[in-house]
């Protein structure tokens, strides 16, 4: 009796229920087999090549870049009232009062109602409309925010966002260069700006979004000469004093957008309506083929509009009447608001779909049944997958990957990302389980935003897309590097109506910038594919970011860590789809001996002791408290190490001969280091 159940307890249940499903799902397989969704763009070819190397995309017609999709939008005040007709005045921007509350509404003439009010009260504050007035803008994504910048659509005025990653020194260098006058932010911000005034002399006006500014504070505004305003202040002074709309032209400039950059002060980047137009109506177009827009679509905004991606995803949310819907409050509650508002566009970024797979992977791997299960459904819809179907009406989904698409809502049809790369395993797992386009768009805020994107119908990876039809982009020699146009690599080069005409009051960091040919140069080094897409391969000056979208700068990092006695040489590496650094070090012979001789290892040579584990111990503890010591973020110093006896030198070809690195030979020498390394760390 005990070997009969010894014999049959390997058989589960679930196991045979599991099976059952399987032939079921074999046969409705079998019976709902889908074709290749098909487009005008061949997926082995997708765009045109003109001469000099510049490509183009294929739904540029006669060769032509696309400045405006619709002639009644050319301003972004246009594309607003463009969208409240083809939505017939629907739902335009959702919020929730509490974190366990629904979402609530305000219709686009609303919204244009509260836009003008707010427009209005601004001039009524001595706020003067047009384009001398340059508007502040201190606060994470809400309703107000986009208030505030439609209002500015309407008046003319030119947005300046401002966020706390920039620093207070770099606050002050915006306020001072913008010469702004009124800045509209949180009630939290309030104190850090009074405390600012000493140094920006043109800051006179604070408008508070939020809670009530307290006594304290509105005192210390007064003893400095700041006048402050509650938004709803402003926009009952506009409901009682209307003003007339400054109308804007696409040759107006709609925002100073401030890029963060790694060192030094931040650069004001110059952007019209025209620009910021050509950049949604170049994605819009892209993508229309597979992805038609309309009313029924919803956003969900919680990447930071002080950034032109988000601001350029809601210029195509208003120019075609979708809706929008904020995050309340904070990313850790981000999943649940997406679960009420089910979106059916999720803009995003690696480190967050990284995160989401890595739930639902965990939760699967849980369980052995569970595991064969998804496996067994997996590779059965990876198949389709790969031959460029995508669904999410087949067997499996109703078995296997409905739940997880709940995770998202269950509606999303399109997943944007960008800011960093996307691993092909992460693209696929979203492919397959939530049955839905997605894309990866490439660009910089010099471009207005993305001028590279892949096809919704393309379903490989490992590149970012042919350019969008309002871009062109070309590839150009850095010898220093090796890297030659004539081999279909180099420096990225954009040109079009979505290019930025330069930095603000920065002539010089402008002619770096633009060529005399008007080609905007990206610092990006780029590679063509056979089928006519852009990949991404390195830096030109090697900047590099980490899987959460942060940028490092390793000649920095270098620098400080090499304060360490025991650092003669370093080399700082960092992959794009990991979340940390590791490094290569060559130790100083002299300090390192002595070193050894007063702890028990002085017969050891050289050579031995940098492949001693207690040595490169002691070696990173002390370049760690070096970096922690001089301000390097936890995330710059590298979280391994492997030493080396070999300096670098001209003779082996890791130095140039004025003994600059050369990081393309260091990261080809010591790539098996760096493999070790990475696999020793979390994922």
């Amino acid at each position: 009796m005990a070997e009969k159940e010894e014999g049959s307890s390997w058989i589960d249940p679930s196991l045979l229920v599991g099976l059952g499903l399987v032939a079921a799902g074999a046969i409705y397989y079998l019976a709902s087999r889908r074709e290749r969704e098909r487009i005008s763009v061949p997926i082995d070819n997708q765009s045109i090549e003109l001469p000099g190397g510049v490509r183009i995309s294929r739904y540029c017609v006669n060769e032509e870049l696309l400045a405006y999709k619709y002639e009644d939008s050319r301003t972004l005040y246009e594309a607003f009232m463009r969208g409240k007709r083809v939505s017939n005045d629907g739902h335009c921007l959702g919020w929730r009062e509490t974190k366990t509350s629904p979402y609530q509404w305000l219709t686009y003439s609303e919204v244009e109602e509260r836009f003008m009010n707010f427009g209005s009260g601004l001039s009524k504050i001595g706020v003067a409309a047009g384009q001398e007035t340059f508007l502040g803008v201190y606060s994470s994504n809400c309703i107000e925010w986009t208030i505030i910048e439609q209002s500015c659509h309407a008046y003319s005025r030119i947005v300046v966002a401002l966020y706390d990653t920039l620093g207070p020194e770099a606050v002050a260098h915006i306020i001072n260069q913008a010469a702004i006058e009124c800045i509209v932010c949180h009630s939290s911000k309030v104190s850090g700006l009074i405390s600012q005034v000493s140094n920006c002399p043109s800051l006179k006006k604070l408008i508070t979004i939020g809670s009530e500014v307290s006594e304290d504070e509105k005192k210390a505004a007064a003893d400095v000469g700041l006048e402050l305003f509650t938004f709803q202040e402003v926009e009952e002074q506009g409901k009682e004093h209307r003003a007339e709309p400054v109308l804007p032209t696409p040759n107006d400039i709609t925002t100073i957008c401030y890029t963060s950059g790694t060192t030094g002060l931040p650069k004001g980047v110059i952007l019209t309506h025209g620009n910021v137009i050509a950049n949604v109506s170049g994605m819009c177009k892209h993508i229309e083929e597979s992805i038609v827009l309309s009313p029924s679509d919803c956003h969900i905004s919680f990447l930071p509009l002080a950034h032109m991606m988000e601001r350029c995803v809601q210029a195509i949310v208003f120019m075609n009447g979708l809706k929008l819907g904020y995050m309340f409050g904070d990313i850790k509650n981000l999943v649940n608001d997406i679960q009420v508002l089910k979106p059916t566009i999720f803009i995003s970024v690696p480190r967050l779909l990284n995160r989401i797979y890595d739930k639902v992977l965990s939760g699967v791997n849980s369980n052995k049944t569970k595991k064969w299960l998804f496996d067994t459904a997996f590779k059965s819809k990876l198949s389709e997958v790969k031959r460029g179907i995508l669904r999410r009406d087949s067997i499996w989904d109703y078995i296997v990957f409905g739940n997880i698409q709940k995770l998202l809502g269950g509606n999303v049809r399109l997943i944007i990302t960008g800011s960093a790369p996307i691993s092909e395993r992460v693209v696929y797992f979203y492919q397959v389980a939530f049955g839905c386009y997605i894309v990866e768009g490439y660009g910089q805020t010099e471009t207005s935003s993305g001028c590279t994107m892949s096809l919704p119908a393309d379903t490989t990876c490992g590149h970012v897309g042919p350019p969008v039809p309002s871009a062109k982009v070309k590839v150009v020699d850095v010898p220093d590097l090796n890297y030659f146009a004539s081999n279909g690599e180099g420096e990225i080069c954009f040109k079009g109506p979505s290019c930025t005409s330069g930095y603000f009051k920065e002539e010089e960091k402008t002619k770096a910038l633009i060529d005399e040919d008007g080609w905007v140069h990206s610092g990006d080094i780029g590679k063509w594919l056979p089928n006519g897409t852009l990949k991404i391969t390195d830096r030109v000056k090697h900047i590099f970011k980490l899987s959460q979208g942060l940028y490092i700068a390793p000649e920095k990092v270098e620098n400080v860590c090499s304060r360490s006695p025991f650092i003669a040489q370093m080399f700082l590496y960092g992959d794009s789809l990991r979340s940390s650094c590791v490094a290569i070090v060559v130790p100083d012979e002299e300090v390192l001996m002595q070193w050894a001789g007063e702890h028990d290892k002085g017969g050891k040579s050289f050579e031995e002791l940098c492949t001693d584990e207690e040595v490169k111990k002691a070696i990173f503890e002390d370049l760690y408290n070096v970096g922690k010591r001089d301000g390097l973020s936890s995330l710059e110093i590298p979280k391994a190490i492997e030493l080396t006896s070999t300096a670098f030198s001209v003779e082996n070809d890791l130095l140039t001969p004025t003994f600059k690195l050369k990081r393309p030979a260091a990261r080809t020498k010591y790539m098996p280091d760096i493999v070790e390394m990475y696999s020793q760390l979390p994922a």
